[in-house]
Parts: structure tokens; sequence; C-alpha cells
């Protein structure tokens, strides 16, 4: 029979976009996990399509928001970042051992909804007259993965609870910048998004606390240090503060982000 753990390299290894949205949501939640093996890394993580061309995030230079182009660019940019969501998901599965069960079960959880929100947005990209690849794009969530590959708490600290909480903060600019530009439908798709990914930054909170209590550490300054060694962006203003305690993150978190 299957192990869970190890089909999650099915999907990540897998180049085509929508192939791997495909795959990672017809994975079986069900099967039995091996929480102890460890497992050889492949070659080829992540699998990745010859297109979107990677160029740094500065050279990035998306068209007005005025042209049906300057839209499609910023839903393509979402697409983008749910793409690596599905990776960094199904890595997190097969790399780290020795975690309870619901662990990977939340993590497969996450991965599959990721796909969801990657192929709402590429059908969504499709109505417009694009598709995903059609625009430049910026490696950066995949970077931070590669630097905290031999360290889960850093994994779980500086993605879900620093990368993919920004997405918390961004949300409601993005959506207003869409809706205002006329793509009403961009706008539920992203309302879809942030109510899962509330959950996903909720399961990073919960496991980020897990492993600093197995480990005997004090999860603000541990996360304190963590982003200073593992170089994580500086966080700034607005803050979805909202969405961050629907998520988990307690009172004395929060003002730590506007700390000077």
């Amino acid at each position: 029979m299957s192990e869970l753990r190890l089909t999650t390299l099915g999907p990540l290894l897998m180049a085509e976009a929508p192939a791997k949205a495909a795959a990672t949501l017809a994975l079986a939640a069900t099967l039995p996990i091996d929480t102890t093996a460890v497992i050889a890394e492949p070659a080829g993580i992540p699998g990745r399509p010859a297109r979107p061309r990677m160029v740094e995030h500065i050279k990035l230079k998306p068209p007005s928001m005025r042209t049906p182009a300057g839209i499609a660019a910023l839903v393509h940019a979402i697409a983008h970042i749910e793409l690596n969501a599905i990776d960094l998901a199904l890595d997190i599965c097969w790399r780290f051992a020795g975690m309870p069960e619901a662990f990977y079960r939340d993590w497969l959880r996450i991965a599959q909804e990721e796909a969801k929100h990657f192929t709402l947005l590429r059908d969504h990209l499709l109505s417009l007259g694009f598709d995903y690849g059609d625009f430049d794009a910026h490696n950066a969530l995949w970077d931070m993965a590669e630097r905290t590959r031999q360290d889960l708490l850093a994994r779980i600290a500086l993605v879900p609870r620093t990368l993919e909480a920004r997405g918390l903060d961004a949300s409601p600019a993005v959506r207003a910048k869409l809706v205002g530009a006329g793509d009403h439908r961009a706008g539920e798709i992203l309302d879809v998004i942030l109510s899962d990914e509330i959950g996903h930054v909720a399961a990073g909170n919960r496991w980020y606390r897990f492993v600093c209590q197995q480990r005997g550490l004090d999860p603000i300054t541990t996360y304190a240090e963590l982003t200073t060694r593992y170089r994580a962006p500086k966080l700034r203003a607005p803050f979805n503060l909202e969405a961050r305690r629907a998520a988990g993150f307690d009172e004395a978190e929060l003002a730590a982000l506007t700390a000077p």
C-alpha cells in the first residue's frame, strides 16, 4: 500500500503547473503515514514549468492596471504565489520526519487548498485571455524554502508564519485594486483564498508552538532570532490584525510587529 509522505513527492516533482495542481488534489488524505521514515531527497525539487521566466523581484514591471494585461498580470502574480504554496506544503510533508500524524495530514490538506486556489486563478486567467506563464515571476518564496531546508522550526516560522502571513496583510489592498479595476470575479476568488489562508497560518502557528515546546524554546524570542539568522524580510504595516488574530497570533506577537 502507498504511504502518504512518499506520495507527496509525485506532484512536487511535476513540472507542468496545471498537472501539479490536479495531482495534488487527487492525493488520498487517508493513506497511512510513516512518521519516522527518513526519505532521501530526489533530484528536481520542485518541478517547475519552462514558463514563467524567473526574474529578480525588483525587476518585475507589470503593465498598468488600467489595461486588461495589467489586471491579468496581478492575477498571474497571485497564481504564482499559490503554485509555490503547493510546493511548500508538499515539501514539508516528505522532508521532515518525526512529527505526529496530524502534522502531515494538516499540510496535505493545505497543499490541496493551495491547488484549489491555483486552479481557480488559472481558470480566471484563461477567461481573461491569458494563461499561467504569460508574465514574468520571482522565486522569493522558494528561496526561503531552500534556506530552511535543514530545520523544521525555521521552515514553519518563516514560511507560514511570515511569508504567508504577509498575504493576510496584503489581501485587502490587492482585492480592492482588482475590484476597483472592474474584476469582481478576482475579488470573489481572493475572498476564498483569504478564508483558507487564515487556516494555513493558524496551522503554522500551532505547529511552531508545538516544536518550540518540544525544544524548550520561547516562541517570541526564537522567532526574532530565526528572522535574523535566515534573513527573513522585514514586515511592514499595514497589518491585517483581525486576520492575524483569527490565525492564532497572540497580542504579544502582534505588538512585536510594530516594535522599533
